[in-house]
């Protein structure tokens, strides 16, 4: 029985502590652009092999990310878009490939390319970095066109200078990497999205909430001081039995 309460205890210990990782790396984006909050839970893990089959210890789960838009912030920023449920920008990841992100705080470089503001080059729908050419203004639509205004030529002067990648797909179809980003699960691949699909001049926050997150916290803290003393409490059984057994 103390080897069982042990071990329980010790596993269950290790899960707090990892979902208090996950929890505090979800309370340190409740100020980022797009972010979507990480959920975890603890489960019953059973023992596999040779031994007790009733032996059940506790363990860390990743259950995925929250798909709950954040709140919706008007900015007036013209290369600010906040899009809409289910849509995602392509981006080129820092290793070359294809990744998905809600971010919509995007610039323009020096040299005309628009990126997000972690500076990752934003793709078009052919799947190809954006250049925008020198102008006096631009303007994003809600189907992702982009609009400017020639430099040097008359404001009624609009031309065309490309379209942002939007692609449609829902949280279940993605699966979020170390960098943040989101990339297909397998045999996904996720299509152009049409229409309006997103809100220029405006920016979807984290989706985070600092409340919730933090009563989290403190459960989770309760309980690794449980387990922690359930550890406590069968080594200090555990040696009065020793110490019964060798004063016979």
């Amino acid at each position: 029985m103390t080897d069982r309460a042990l071990y329980v205890a010790m596993t269950g210990a290790s899960a707090s502590l990892r979902a208090q990782a996950s929890v505090s790396h979800n309370l340190a984006n409740t100020d980022t652009v797009g972010f979507q909050a990480t959920m975890s839970g603890t489960v019953a893990a059973p023992i596999d092999g040779e031994g007790h089959r009733t032996r059940v210890n506790a363990g860390f789960q990743n259950l995925g990310v929250s798909g709950a838009r954040g709140h919706i912030m008007t900015t007036g920023n013209p290369l600010d878009v906040a899009l809409h449920a289910d849509r995602w920008l392509a981006v080129q990841a820092t290793d070359g490939t294809t990744a998905y992100t809600r971010a919509g705080n995007l610039q323009v470089t020096p040299n005309g390319l628009l990126t997000t503001r972690s500076g990752l080059p934003v793709l078009g729908p052919d799947g190809a970095p954006v250049a925008i050419p020198p102008n006096d203004s631009m303007s994003i639509a809600s189907d992702g066109t982009i609009s400017v205004v020639p430099q040097g030529q008359p404001a009624a002067t609009i031309a065309t200078a490309g379209t942002i990648g939007v692609f449609q797909a829902t949280q279940s179809q993605l699966v979020r990497g170390d960098d943040g980003l989101f990339r297909p699960a397998p045999d996904v691949q996720p299509a152009l999205a049409t229409g309006a699909s997103m809100t220029p001049g405006a920016l979807e926050g984290s989706n985070v909430e600092a409340t919730t997150a933090l009563v989290s916290m403190i459960e989770l803290s309760r309980h690794f001081e449980m387990q922690v003393r359930v550890l406590q409490t069968s080594d200090e059984n555990a040696r009065s039995a020793n110490s019964l057994l060798s004063s016979r």
